[in-house]
Formats: structure tokens, sequence, C-alpha cells
């Protein structure tokens, strides 16, 4: 089991839209796909028309204490064949205010998803946009963390922070590694242009040599709770992401979008 973290200390770069693209990329190929939501804002689960207020089974209960309780938790079917989901809850916000009494908790993900191993091919892991118990589990928990940049300088500022937070793990034995991937790309602008353009000469080497597209088909399947691919095969976005995960699963040789 492969296990791909989606993370950025900046909201709306497309987290949610490349964690759920990635899993739909990987169903394509017949692989069994967990989605597992940490963020407490609960972005994918509603995605999947799950209610973070209601849902059962949910991230939450990964951090209890209780080993039965872990055991116990069943992902919920996406709807779509091979996407299994565990959704956020509100108790995850909890979680983050109780963070500093939770000593030696950043384990917690990468054992539970350890006993999932037999279950999955790949787990992809939404995080918060910001640092703290949930992200530092999805990052230890990782052996590939997918850093989705905005192409808007703005968007490089946080950027910036989840570099040094890497930086942080780095200097504390966690090596984790990352690739960096441009979204919301818009050619017409001069801004999409000089942003990929810095992006490609201050990263070169941690830098996906393609970009996701603005694509108004995302916005549409999300609204419909539906994966991409399944109404839209062959848009501009979804290709991309195809070809994204042909780089990161070592299948082929990415051409520019």
């Amino acid at each position: 089991m492969r296990i791909w973290t989606v993370a950025n200390q900046k909201g709306g770069v497309g987290k949610t839209t490349t964690s759920v693209s990635l899993a739909d990329a990987l169903s394509q190929q017949k692989k069994r796909v967990l989605l597992l939501d940490l963020d407490p804002q609960g972005s994918l689960t509603s995605y999947f028309k799950l209610d973070p207020d209601k849902v059962e089974n949910t991230a939450y209960e990964i951090f209890d204490n209780t080993p039965e309780t872990r055991g116990r938790l069943t992902p919920v079917p996406s709807g779509f064949d091979g996407v299994d989901v565990i959704g956020a809850s509100i108790g995850l916000a909890n979680l983050e205010k109780r963070a500093a009494t939770l000593k030696g908790r950043g384990l917690v993900v990468k054992s539970f998803l350890l006993e999932k191993a037999q279950d999955y091919d790949y787990v992809v892991i939404d995080t918060p946009p910001a640092l703290g118990l949930l992200m530092v589990n999805a990052l230890v928990a990782c052996e590939r963390l997918i850093v989705p940049v905005q192409t808007d300088f703005l968007a490089l500022k946080g950027l910036e922070r989840m570099l040094k937070v890497l930086e942080m793990l780095d200097h504390s034995g966690t090596v984790v590694d990352y690739l960096l991937v441009p979204t919301m790309y818009d050619q017409r602008t001069n801004a999409s242009r000089r942003c990929l353009s810095f992006l490609q000469n201050r990263y070169p080497d941690r830098l996906w040599p393609g970009y996701i597209p603005v694509d108004t088909k995302f916005r549409d399947a999300s609204r419909l709770g539906v994966m991409p691919s399944f109404l839209y095969a062959q848009s501009h976005g979804i290709k991309a992401y195809e070809k994204l995960v042909a780089t990161l699963t070592g299948r082929a040789v990415v051409d520019d979008v």
C-alpha cells in the first residue's frame, strides 16, 4: 500500500480537488483507493455528500485511545468503484485544540493505515491548511507528499511556510519526499505565466513538469458529488491529473499539458 498526502499551508489551492482527482485516476487503473479526510472543515467529506456533522466512522476515531474502537472503524463506500472514504468530523477541530496534551500522537495515522495495508493499494490524505497535529500525522504517514501550488503570487507565501515545515521535519529525522504541482493555471494571464516561470526557476528539482489548468469541470463534478471522469473524461484538467498520476507511479514521462 502506498500513502500519498496532499497538503499546503494555504487554503483554496486545490487540495481537495487534487485528492479526489488522484483517487479518480487511480481507480481508472483498477486500484483500490482509500480517501482519508483529516481537515476539520470536511471539504472532501462533503464532496461525496456526507455530512461532517452526522457521518459516523470518521477520522476522529483513528485518534481514539482504544484499539477496539479503531478496529471497528469502517470506511464508507464513495459510490464509485474501488474508492472508499473515511470522512472528517468537527471532533478533529477539538483534537487540534488539545494537541499540546496529546504527546506522542504524531504516529497515530501511520499506525492505523498500516493495519489497512491489505485492503487498499493507495491511500490519499487530504489535510487542513495549517500546521498542527493532523498535518503532522499526515506528513509522517506518507511516502509521497503532493503540494498543490496555485499559480498566483499570493499563494507562494503558503508554499514557503510549507517548505519550512518540511525542513523542520527533516531536522527531526523525518524526511518527506515531495512534489510541487502547479494548479489553477490560466495561460491567458500574465500572472499565471509569471508564477509558473518563477516556480520552474526556483524549484526545478521539485516541480512537476506539467500543470493543472483552470477547468470549470471540477466545479461541476464537485457540485454533483461525482468523480470528475464520470462526467468529463476528456477534459484538460482530468487529463492533467492522469499525467500527474503517471508521474507519481512511474508509468510514463509527462509532457507539458
